[in-house]
């Protein structure tokens, strides 16, 4: 996970947030299996886990990829205590590798010189897709940042606009 989420991932798109949410959902996601495996586990149980998991498309207001994720581990840490027939200390054991594992990876201390914005601009540049570069060195102008990277999300030729999620590291 830390060779594909922060290796390689983060080294070429920059999205702080994205890699964050990739390493605690795979924390929690590991303790919760890791509970799991050890005991009989029945089908509807597992249907009940996965519907518990599809509420998170049915929240009502806009949340961010690490408060989804907070909010997985939070489930996850009441279904790993929560599972009959495992040892007490057992449990223990997972549920602080499982905080110990949120507290290292979202450390403000990892990452902390690189930060993500959506922007959206009222011009399409000419080299927004044809010159990736000169667009990154446009941007970093513009904003006043040093961008490490971009993505375009969406070109709107009709009202000549662009939305764009800018990666830029912090001075």
């Amino acid at each position: 996970m830390m060779v594909l989420v922060f290796g390689l991932y983060y080294r070429r798109y920059r999205d702080k947030e994205l890699v964050t949410a990739a390493s605690l959902f795979n924390v929690f996601a590991f303790g919760v299996l890791t509970v799991l495996s050890s005991v009989e586990f029945s089908l509807a149980a597992g249907f009940g886990l996965f519907a518990i998991l599809a509420l998170f498309t049915l929240r009502s207001e806009q949340i961010s990829k690490v408060e989804i994720t907070y909010f997985f581990g939070s489930i996850a840490i009441a279904v790993i205590c929560s599972i009959q027939g495992t040892e007490l200390a057992f449990v223990g054991v997972i549920v602080t590798l499982v905080l110990l594992g949120a507290w290292a990876l979202d450390h403000p201390r990892i990452l902390q010189s690189a930060d993500g914005v959506k922007i959206t601009l009222d011009k399409i540049d000419s080299h927004a897709l044809s010159d990736p570069e000169a667009m990154r060195t446009d941007l970093s102008k513009r904003l006043g940042v040093d961008v490490m990277s971009y993505q375009i999300t969406a070109l709107d030729y009709i009202n000549d606009m662009a939305r764009i999620n800018v990666f830029f590291r912090k001075t």
